[in-house]
């Protein structure tokens, strides 16, 4: 059996990111190639979860072979929805999955800004790795919403880390996940959304899982 690790980047983040990086040359370390997918595919503007998950699909190998996804934040959320429907990913690992996340950001947002990225179609949106705004199109909370009510019922052998400050999705959203799904094991550190000052201990905690 062949085995294949694909990490999902975050929300405006990119695979020269940090964490990406740094994931990449832990899996080099022990022989592991670690395939890592630009989600932003030259054009953040018109990114969505639907587009993110086809765009993964399309890189899964046979039925017959292993697939572990990580995902960070959005990529996150966007392997638990790949895992639902892909009988060849058989494991997680998430770091700070984005679950619930409308419900964390639009109120962030405020109606008077919701309501003009709505009818001007574009929000300036700061993308970290290219360090500017970049406008984001209206379709990417139209389509969103279509996954707020997934039930992620599959059973699968699944890793979130989360930290317990992060100030972007609350801890509770993975809590919360975790409690009802008995092949979900949460670790909780003492860190924010971007996790930055626990990576050496986030590749302690999945390299075995691994």
């Amino acid at each position: 059996m062949i085995m294949t690790f694909i990490y999902l980047h975050g929300f405006a983040s990119h695979p020269q990111s940090a964490k990406a990086k740094y994931l990449r040359d832990r899996f080099t370390s022990i022989g592991l190639n670690l395939q890592i997918p630009d989600l932003n595919q030259d054009d953040f503007s018109h990114l969505t979860i639907s587009r993110q998950v086809k765009q993964v699909a399309n890189l899964l190998p046979s039925k017959t072979d292993s697939v572990t996804l990580i995902g960070s934040s959005l990529g996150g959320l966007t392997a638990a929805i790949l895992a639902q429907d892909y009988l060849q990913i058989d494991r997680l690992i998430l770091l700070a999955p984005a679950f619930n996340f409308l419900s964390h950001w639009l109120p962030k947002l405020g109606d008077e800004k919701l309501d003009r990225w709505q009818s001007e179609k574009y929000l300036p949106v700061y993308h970290s790795y290219e360090q500017k705004h970049l406008p984001l199109n209206y379709n990417f909370i139209n389509d969103a919403r279509q996954y707020e009510k997934l039930p992620f019922s599959r059973s699968l052998p699944t890793l979130i880390i989360h930290g317990i400050n992060d100030e972007t999705i609350p801890i509770n959203s993975s809590r919360e996940f975790a409690n009802t799904r008995p092949w979900v094991e949460l670790i909780e550190l003492d860190s924010d959304h971007a996790l930055g000052n626990s990576m050496g201990k986030i590749w302690k905690i999945i390299k075995p899982f691994c």
